[in-house]
Protein backbone atom coordinates (compact mmCIF):
# COMPACT_ATOMS: atom_id res chain seq x y z
CA UNK A 1 0.00 0.00 0.00
CA UNK A 2 1.48 3.13 -1.22
CA UNK A 3 1.39 6.57 1.09
CA UNK A 4 -1.43 8.94 0.86
CA UNK A 5 -0.70 12.19 -0.81
CA UNK A 6 -2.72 15.08 0.62
CA UNK A 7 -2.24 18.86 -1.20
CA UNK A 8 -3.11 21.51 1.28
CA UNK A 9 -4.72 24.09 -1.29
CA UNK A 10 -5.46 27.13 0.81
CA UNK A 11 -3.02 26.33 3.46
CA UNK A 12 -0.20 25.71 1.17
CA UNK A 13 -1.16 29.52 0.04
CA UNK A 14 -1.51 30.96 3.36
CA UNK A 15 1.80 28.90 4.69
CA UNK A 16 4.14 30.87 0.83
CA UNK A 17 2.51 33.79 1.83
CA UNK A 18 3.86 33.86 5.98
CA UNK A 19 6.90 32.97 4.19
CA UNK A 20 7.51 35.44 2.20
CA UNK A 21 5.93 38.07 4.32
CA UNK A 22 8.77 36.69 6.31
CA UNK A 23 11.40 37.18 3.98
CA UNK A 24 10.03 41.06 2.91
CA UNK A 25 10.19 42.00 6.71
CA UNK A 26 13.81 40.43 7.47
CA UNK A 27 15.22 42.38 4.21
CA UNK A 28 13.57 45.86 4.64
CA UNK A 29 15.18 45.44 8.58
CA UNK A 30 18.16 44.33 7.08
CA UNK A 31 18.35 47.11 4.67
CA UNK A 32 17.47 49.75 7.27
CA UNK A 33 19.02 48.50 10.47
CA UNK A 34 21.86 45.96 9.28
CA UNK A 35 22.25 42.98 11.79
CA UNK A 36 22.66 45.28 14.39
CA UNK A 37 18.56 45.47 14.59
CA UNK A 38 18.11 42.09 13.69
CA UNK A 39 15.88 39.35 15.55
CA UNK A 40 13.22 36.86 15.38
CA UNK A 41 11.29 39.06 17.27
CA UNK A 42 11.63 41.92 15.11
CA UNK A 43 11.39 40.43 11.93
CA UNK A 44 7.72 38.96 13.45
CA UNK A 45 6.52 41.78 14.81
CA UNK A 46 7.24 43.42 11.45
CA UNK A 47 6.03 40.24 9.59
CA UNK A 48 3.13 40.39 11.86
CA UNK A 49 3.58 36.71 12.73
CA UNK A 50 4.63 34.85 16.28
CA UNK A 51 8.57 34.38 16.81
CA UNK A 52 7.95 30.62 17.06
CA UNK A 53 6.48 31.09 13.07
CA UNK A 54 9.71 32.63 12.10
CA UNK A 55 11.58 29.94 13.65
CA UNK A 56 9.24 27.11 11.85
CA UNK A 57 9.65 28.58 8.99
CA UNK A 58 13.45 29.00 8.64
CA UNK A 59 14.90 26.70 11.53
CA UNK A 60 17.04 29.66 12.88
CA UNK A 61 17.97 33.53 12.14
CA UNK A 62 21.38 32.29 10.08
CA UNK A 63 18.46 30.31 8.67
CA UNK A 64 16.42 33.19 7.57
CA UNK A 65 19.27 35.26 6.83
CA UNK A 66 20.62 32.42 4.23
CA UNK A 67 16.93 32.61 2.58
CA UNK A 68 17.01 36.05 2.42
CA UNK A 69 20.38 36.25 0.30
CA UNK A 70 19.43 32.87 -1.78
CA UNK A 71 16.47 35.35 -2.35
CA UNK A 72 18.86 38.37 -3.68
CA UNK A 73 20.90 35.67 -5.58
CA UNK A 74 17.94 34.46 -7.31
CA UNK A 75 16.41 38.13 -8.03
CA UNK A 76 20.06 39.08 -9.70
CA UNK A 77 20.62 35.48 -11.16
CA UNK A 78 24.33 34.12 -12.11
CA UNK A 79 26.25 35.67 -14.14
CA UNK A 80 25.32 34.00 -18.08
CA UNK A 81 27.93 32.32 -19.80
CA UNK A 82 29.33 34.04 -22.45
CA UNK A 83 31.51 33.39 -25.48
CA UNK A 84 35.17 31.96 -24.78
CA UNK A 85 36.99 35.35 -25.30
CA UNK A 86 40.20 37.37 -24.43
CA UNK A 87 40.47 36.41 -21.07
CA UNK A 88 41.24 40.46 -20.04
CA UNK A 89 37.26 41.29 -21.39
CA UNK A 90 35.63 38.16 -18.77
CA UNK A 91 37.55 40.34 -16.53
CA UNK A 92 35.73 43.23 -17.60
CA UNK A 93 32.52 41.31 -18.23
CA UNK A 94 32.65 40.13 -14.42
CA UNK A 95 33.47 42.93 -12.57
CA UNK A 96 30.88 45.35 -14.76
CA UNK A 97 28.30 42.09 -14.06
CA UNK A 98 29.58 42.26 -10.20
CA UNK A 99 29.00 46.14 -9.93
CA UNK A 100 25.51 46.60 -11.60
CA UNK A 101 24.41 43.52 -9.20
CA UNK A 102 25.92 44.89 -6.29
CA UNK A 103 24.43 48.74 -7.06
CA UNK A 104 20.98 47.28 -7.60
CA UNK A 105 20.27 47.34 -3.66
CA UNK A 106 23.91 47.86 -1.59
CA UNK A 107 21.71 48.76 1.58
CA UNK A 108 20.91 45.05 1.66
CA UNK A 109 23.80 43.83 0.64
CA UNK A 110 25.66 45.69 3.75
CA UNK A 111 23.07 44.65 5.86
CA UNK A 112 23.61 41.12 4.97
CA UNK A 113 26.85 38.81 7.18
CA UNK A 114 29.59 38.67 4.97
CA UNK A 115 29.40 35.13 4.35
CA UNK A 116 25.73 35.60 2.87
CA UNK A 117 27.66 38.15 0.23
CA UNK A 118 30.11 35.56 -0.36
CA UNK A 119 27.52 33.24 -2.04
CA UNK A 120 26.87 35.58 -4.80
CA UNK A 121 30.69 35.69 -5.81
CA UNK A 122 32.50 32.88 -8.10
CA UNK A 123 35.41 31.56 -6.77
CA UNK A 124 35.60 28.71 -8.82
CA UNK A 125 35.10 30.81 -11.52
CA UNK A 126 38.03 33.09 -10.02
CA UNK A 127 40.58 30.17 -10.67
CA UNK A 128 39.61 29.43 -14.29
CA UNK A 129 39.97 32.89 -15.50
CA UNK A 130 43.08 33.19 -13.72
CA UNK A 131 44.29 29.89 -15.69
CA UNK A 132 43.33 31.64 -18.41
CA UNK A 133 44.88 34.91 -18.27
CA UNK A 134 48.12 33.13 -17.25
CA UNK A 135 47.66 30.60 -20.03
CA UNK A 136 47.37 34.00 -22.61
CA UNK A 137 50.30 35.75 -20.87
CA UNK A 138 48.84 38.53 -19.28
CA UNK A 139 50.10 37.89 -16.07
CA UNK A 140 52.55 39.42 -14.85
CA UNK A 141 56.01 37.37 -14.38
CA UNK A 142 55.80 35.75 -10.24
CA UNK A 143 52.03 36.18 -9.87
CA UNK A 144 50.64 33.89 -9.15
CA UNK A 145 47.41 31.77 -9.83
CA UNK A 146 46.38 31.81 -6.44
CA UNK A 147 47.18 35.83 -6.10
CA UNK A 148 45.16 36.29 -9.29
CA UNK A 149 42.39 34.34 -8.25
CA UNK A 150 42.89 36.93 -5.12
CA UNK A 151 42.67 39.77 -6.82
CA UNK A 152 39.93 38.59 -9.30
CA UNK A 153 37.67 37.93 -5.95
CA UNK A 154 38.16 41.02 -4.73
CA UNK A 155 38.19 43.09 -7.35
CA UNK A 156 34.22 41.23 -7.30
CA UNK A 157 33.51 41.82 -3.66
CA UNK A 158 30.76 43.95 -2.26
CA UNK A 159 32.99 45.12 0.32
CA UNK A 160 35.51 46.14 -2.67
CA UNK A 161 32.42 47.57 -4.31
CA UNK A 162 31.01 49.46 -1.60
CA UNK A 163 33.72 51.08 -0.58
CA UNK A 164 34.26 52.79 -3.85
CA UNK A 165 30.55 53.21 -4.84
CA UNK A 166 29.21 54.68 -1.08
CA UNK A 167 25.42 55.03 -2.13
CA UNK A 168 26.26 56.93 -5.58
CA UNK A 169 29.39 58.99 -4.97
CA UNK A 170 30.83 57.29 -7.81
CA UNK A 171 28.40 55.60 -10.82
CA UNK A 172 28.47 51.98 -11.40
CA UNK A 173 30.35 52.47 -14.56
CA UNK A 174 33.20 54.49 -12.74
CA UNK A 175 33.59 52.13 -10.21
CA UNK A 176 34.07 49.05 -12.74
CA UNK A 177 36.52 51.15 -14.53
CA UNK A 178 38.63 51.33 -11.34
CA UNK A 179 38.32 48.01 -10.30
CA UNK A 180 39.58 46.98 -13.46
CA UNK A 181 42.34 49.59 -13.56
CA UNK A 182 43.41 48.03 -10.32
CA UNK A 183 43.36 44.64 -11.34
CA UNK A 184 45.34 45.66 -14.20
CA UNK A 185 47.67 46.82 -12.13
CA UNK A 186 48.26 44.12 -10.17
CA UNK A 187 48.10 41.05 -12.74
CA UNK A 188 48.83 42.46 -15.94
CA UNK A 189 52.46 41.93 -17.31
CA UNK A 190 54.45 44.78 -18.82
Amino acid sequence: MSPRSYRLGRREEAVRQTRTAILTAARDLLASRGTSGLSAGAVARKAGVSRITVYNQFGSLAGMLREVAAGARRERQILPAAEPADPQEELRRRIAHACSMWAADPALFRGLPAEATAEFETAGDDRVLAEQLAASGHLRPGCSLREAEDVIGAVTSFQVFDRLHKDGRRTTSAVGEILMRMARAILASA
